[in-house]
């Protein structure tokens, strides 16, 4: 998985026909679980660096929210 900021973040698998993109890790994890069947649903979402840096930044930013 990785991040683009003019699409959010981008996931990615031969199981999956095309990329996957949602702006949220949530929303993307949701789409996932939708195009694979229900009962083989095992998602883990593995970071390059550009998701892992935008993840802990949106983290940051909300516990500055707090």
């Amino acid at each position: 998985m990785s991040f683009d900021e003019r699409r959010g973040y981008v996931a990615s698998r031969p199981e999956l026909r095309l990329p996957v993109t949602a702006l949220s890790l949530g929303g993307l994890r949701q789409r996932i679980e939708a195009l694979m069947l229900p009962d083989s649903v095992n998602v883990r979402l593995m970071f390059d660096s550009a998701a892992e840096r935008e993840r802990h930044r949106r983290r940051a930013q909300a516990q500055l929210a707090r």
